[in-house]
């Protein structure tokens, strides 16, 4: 397939052709089709693809006038939330062959906004650190695409679908798109519905989506009605306030992230952007501790029904939580609880006096191999203070993989984070003609 193919558009740019009528939504999910038919045996992003479905759902929705944002817009979707039409596995073996009543609140508000379900994407068993998904990196098959999020990301970043749903409960949906050369926004945490959607932990679970701009992003924003989403101002570059911050864990970065940081400092400055350093108070440092408390604290809870219907059967990672294997007491729970609860106000002061905190999105290049999703280490802090992130590719590093940056606000600044994002992703992401080339040609 060559770049021309209406499955290379970004989201907005096939939501415009729809309108203005040089595009239908059959032309586009037809292509979609065609490029995963193609690139799926190699990228294995899919559990479920209904094609005839898919094509039927096309011909209705060019048949109405707009339902919303994502009229006409393919959507593909993590296999951890329940959908009517599709089986939801879990990417589990105890739950192949499961059919749901109904969509989760999720899937429904997209559906309901115009979009065609194009399948269920892979994911890591219960999105949680068990069964791997098959999925691999489109840039190379040997690395994965990351973790749990990982059909989502893959096939977002190969053309096989312009918007895709991802949750994050530590990195899950961020270092995925770092790894797949994609853009994605975890929302502030409580903005979008989790019903229907498996749960691991009620602090922490975030559901958020894919695409390949800042604009698509901000279409699904508009459709779950973020506030502010509908009318984002874009500013200039020049004068903007960012704030640099390594974060407490730099020391985990490889060459990868310290070379997109770099780069990303550097064109923000080169646009006229005015960019400080921020060095986060010193106990910042223990909140990858309490994420992991609360993670696994509330993993437990979640996992015990499985744990009590599947017992030996269950995943070896999933028993070891249910049985406390991660030492998680009430003392250090409560210790998590309320070291959470003093950063987040901390954190919201600290970047109220900037328009955005530039951060690592991941600790490089992809991982070799399917068994490493990668390490969460910049994102389980975010995750855990509840602040909005917008994921932004920034280079390719020296193994010709993609590694990107976020863009992170204090809580509940969703509209304005990606307005400064908008305005900041041509200065960040220098390489998306390459990526398009380096990918049509697979």
């Amino acid at each position: 397939m060559t770049g021309a193919e209406p499955c290379f558009l970004t989201a907005a740019q096939a939501a415009e052709a729809i309108k203005t009528g040089r595009l239908t939504s059959e032309a586009l999910i037809r292509s979609c089709l065609e490029r995963i038919e193609a690139r799926d045996p190699v990228v294995k992003a899919w559990l479920h693809v209904d094609r005839a479905h898919a094509i039927a759902q096309s011909r209705e929705i060019d048949k109405r006038p707009s339902m919303g944002p994502l009229h006409g817009l393919p959507f593909g979707v993590k296999d951890i939330m329940d959908t009517a039409d599709l089986p939801t596995t879990y990417n589990s073996p105890a739950w192949q062959g499961h059919r749901p009543t109904r969509d989760a609140a999720c899937v429904g508000i997209v559906r309901q906004a115009g979009a065609v379900i194009l399948g269920k994407t892979d994911t890591v068993e219960f999105a949680f650190n068990s069964r791997r998904a098959a999925s691999t990196n489109p840039y190379n098959a040997a690395h994965t695409p990351g973790g749990s999020s990982s059909g989502s990301g893959a096939a977002v970043g190969d053309f096989q679908v312009p918007f895709a749903f991802g949750t994050q409960t530590a990195g899950s949906h961020i270092r995925p798109a770092s790894f797949n050369g994609i853009y994605a926004i975890k929302p502030s945490w409580g903005t979008v519905s989790r019903e229907g959607v498996h749960m691991i932990s009620a602090i922490l679970d975030t559901v958020g989506w894919y695409g390949r701009s800042v604009e698509d992003l901000v279409l699904a924003a508009q459709a779950f009605r973020l506030e502010g989403a509908g009318a984002i101002a874009v500013p200039d570059p020049k004068g903007l306030r960012i704030g640099s911050c390594e974060t407490p864990f730099w020391a985990q970065a490889e060459d990868g992230a310290k070379t997109a940081m770099a780069a990303a400092v550097e064109r923000l400055r080169k646009a006229g952007a005015v960019v400080e350093e921020i060095v986060l108070p010193a106990h910042f440092g223990d909140l990858a501790e309490a994420h992991t408390m609360i993670m696994y604290g509330e993993g437990r809870v979640a996992l015990h029904d499985e744990y009590l219907r599947h017992g030996d059967k269950l995943h070896p990672e999933l028993r070891l939580t249910v049985e406390n294997g991660r030492g998680v007491t009430p003392k250090r729970l409560v210790e998590a609880f309320d070291l959470s609860d003093i950063c987040r106000k901390e954190f919201d002061a600290i970047a109220a006096g900037y328009d955005a905190v530039l951060a690592p999105a991941s600790t490089g290049e992809a991982p070799k191999g399917l068994q490493n999703v990668g390490n969460w280490i910049f994102n389980g802090l975010w995750t855990l203070l509840h602040t909005p992130c917008v994921a932004i590719p920034a280079i390719l590093g020296g193994l010709g993989l993609p590694v990107g940056v976020q863009l992170v606000g204090p809580r509940l600044s969703d509209a304005r984070l990606l307005g400064i994002a908008q305005a900041l992703q041509s200065v960040i992401d220098t390489g998306a003609e390459e990526r398009t080339r380096l990918l049509s040609a697979a």
